[in-house]
């Protein structure tokens, strides 16, 4: 997961490939709170692993239920049967409304029903979230529910400590015009007390039906058959109890899929791929969102698929506008609202008045957004028109802490104009998808002069390595320690059994041994780390054993070659931060920023020594210097590729910086260098 305060997207071109999908949220928390309150053990596979499942699994916890959690995605929930071991807690439920609307309505009536008092709060967005008319539902039962804040808004405190009787005969009344969730989480509650038949009604139109139809296929499947009539009055029969079915098997989430049909609709299909392939949900999903794939069609996407699996490609181009009632997809209707940028002439996407109370004003935040990308956009209560831009501007958008603008707007960057894009606060899809950005660049494909490079050069002991780190931590870019290359090259030989002495080395056929050991080097570079085929080697790199065989393999043509290409081939989605002594002036000349880092030689036998000295290696400074100095002789007069600055190249003394005055110096000329307003 990206954790940077901004992901910058370059221009994308392509994509193509399989997508496995996380878990949907609304059938996690849904089957997490019914195994918890279920007689017996339930084993949830493929459950989502992210914020809001984290939240409802840390307040089932909280609130005495066994959890064990078995890897790949499985969890085991030992239910309560409708019991109350922990009668007082605090749940802090962040921004997950399918967490929190669900949780107050079983935890008031068994407090009513048992004797308990629980106090649920989240993030403050969740405190300007409306549950009034949950509220107003549970107090009709006869449950003490109290807002501790604003009234109608969490945070919440329901139960006394002691019983409270409940009011069952008349029919509970709850409207359905603002969110589902209201009516999910009286549907997923009053099964804990219906010791006689329990009546919902709802008042007014009931919007997001689909999420409806999600709870009461899961109430079936743990025991509970509602009786509904139309979708105004559901009847909960007498006697109904929760049971485990034992095993519950998790679909990929439809509404994360809409990113990835967006996806094949919109980009060429990449060099040996026939469009997207995203598995975990198909054609067959009780979840509601998959509607998705008949809003995309009539935008003119190629849309097939099985139970369990959906292929993708770019139909009709441009994208034909639509005219559509979204109210059965109201999640997975942000991501036609950026089809529409593609689209020929105005979409207009209606009945989304639950947009504005969802993790923040959709409707007003994907307004802001789109108008930063040159489209023209109206807004009114429950609808919005957008019309793609006649010209294409960078953008820096801002998420709102809201994991669906980051993700829908993340398919701008395949705009025509070849604009890069920025992502605010990336993390923020950590609530349904944490690898989606990810999971995003392993489909997708860009020119490779549209990645960005930052190149950080300079002599032996300058520090390029640790700053080159750190910049990329920042970035959320991938790392080239291009200097430990012929160490893993030597190493590799050695480990396989190739000699590289110098006689060896003259006998036919080891050279291009070598080169071709080279050329398909499995290394990484993670967090510090070098990694060859998966083992961390950074410390076996810098033995005595494997420099010698640098040394004599970093003569050979045919290895010089191959790692000039496998460097070439380490600038991937989404950036690249190398450094080196020759990135900028030979690897990578038309990186956007060239860095060239040095110290006096002084400031560097200093740094090594007190490097030296911290591992137990006695070294005198002297003897460091002098060694530097050489060093620096040998570098800048080689015949190839000598140790200079590129021409364009900013010049860095960090005789007397931190690392982190060094890494904020690079921060700032690389902002100055992007497209982006104010960046």
């Amino acid at each position: 997961m990206y954790a940077t305060p901004f992901l910058d997207l370059p221009p994308l071109r392509s994509a193509g490939g399989i997508v496995t999908l996380p878990g949907s949220k609304s059938i996690s928390n849904r089957v997490l709170l019914l195994a918890a309150l279920s007689d017996g053990e339930t084993t949830l596979h493929d459950l989502l692993d992210s914020d809001d499942t984290r939240v409802m699994l840390a307040a089932l916890e909280t609130l005495g239920c066994s959890v064990s959690r078995l890897g790949d995605q499985r969890v085991k929930v030992r239910g309560l049967g409708g019991g109350l071991p922990v009668r007082d807690a605090q749940l802090f439920l962040g921004n997950a409304g399918t967490a929190m609307r669900p949780l107050t309505a079983a935890l008031a009536l068994l407090a009513s029903t048992h004797g308990g008092t629980f106090e649920l709060s989240g993030i403050p967005r969740m405190h300007e979230r409306p549950i009034g008319d949950l509220v107003d539902a549970l107090r009709q039962l006869g449950c003490p529910v109290a807002c501790l804040g604003k009234e109608g808004y969490p945070p919440l405190r329901v139960g006394m400590g002691v019983p409270a009787p409940l009011l069952l005969e008349a029919p509970i009344r709850v409207r359905g015009d603002v969110s589902s969730q209201f009516l999910t989480a009286l549907l997923l509650a009053l099964p804990l007390v219906a010791t006689r038949d329990v009546v919902i009604e709802v008042v007014g139109e009931l919007i997001s039906k689909p999420y409806i139809e999600i709870t009461l296929s899961l109430l079936q499947r743990f025991g509970v058959a509602v009786q509904r009539e139309g979708w105004q009055r559901f009847t909960i029969p007498a006697g109904s109890r929760y049971r485990s079915p034992g095993d519950v098997h998790v679909e990929g989430d439809a509404s994360s899929a809409s990113y990835f049909i967006a996806l094949g609709a919109i980009a060429p299909a990449s060099a040996g791929h026939d469009g997207i392939t995203i598995q975990g949900v198909g054609l067959s999903s009780i979840q509601g969102d998959i509607r998705f794939v008949e809003a995309a069609r009539a935008m003119g996407a190629d849309v097939s698929g099985s139970a369990n699996q959906l292929r993708i490609r770019r139909g009709a181009w441009p994208l034909k506008a639509i005219d559509l009632d979204c109210n059965h997809i109201p999640d997975a209707a942000m991501t036609l609202a950026v089809m529409a940028l593609y689209a020929e002439g105005t979409t207009t996407l209606r009945n989304i008045a639950s947009w504005r109370v969802k993790e923040t004003d959709r409707i007003a935040a994907m307004a802001c957004e789109l108008r930063k990308l040159g489209a023209a956009v109206e807004e009114g209560e429950d609808v919005i028109r957008i019309t793609p831009p006649q010209t294409w501007r960078p953008a820096s958008i801002h998420t709102y802490d809201d994991h669906r603008v980051a993700m829908c707007f993340s398919l701008a960057a395949f705009n025509p104009a070849q604009r890069p894009l920025r992502i605010e606060d990336p993390k923020c899809v950590a609530k349904t998808f944490p690898d989606y950005f990810e999971t995003l660049f392993s489909v997708c494909e860009a020119q490779p002069g549209e990645i960005p490079v930052i190149c950080i050069d300079g002599p032996t002991a300058s520090g390029k390595g640790t700053l080159a780190m750190e910049v990329a931590a920042a970035l959320g870019y991938h790392v080239l320690d291009s200097g430990v290359l012929y160490r893993l090259v030597g190493l590799a030989a050695e480990r396989r059994g190739i000699p590289t002495d110098p006689n060896a080395l003259a006998q036919p056929g080891v050279a291009e041994r070598l080169g071709s050991l080279a050329a398909a080097l499995p290394v990484r570079f993670e967090a510090g780390r070098v990694l060859l085929d998966g083992e961390d080697v950074t410390d076996a790199v810098r033995t005595e054993s494997a420099g010698m065989a640098a040394s004599r393999v970093s003569a050979l043509p045919q290895v010089r070659q191959a790692l000039l290409d496998l460097q070439h081939r380490f600038r991937t989605l989404p950036g690249l931060v190398a450094d080196g002594r020759d990135m900028g002036t030979v690897i990578f000349p038309d990186a956007p920023l060239k860095v060239f880092l040095t110290a006096s030689a002084e400031q560097r036998a200093l740094r090594r020594h007190n490097q030296l000295i911290s591992k137990g290696i006695p070294a005198r400074i002297e003897d460091l210097l002098a060694d530097l100095r050489a060093r620096d002789e040998r570098d800048t007069s080689r015949r190839d590729a000598p140790l200079k600055p590129a021409e364009d190249a900013y010049r860095l003394d960090n005789s007397e910086q931190s690392i982190e005055q060094s890494v904020q110096q690079v921060l700032a000329w690389w902002q100055a260098a992007r497209p982006f307003e104010g960046g």
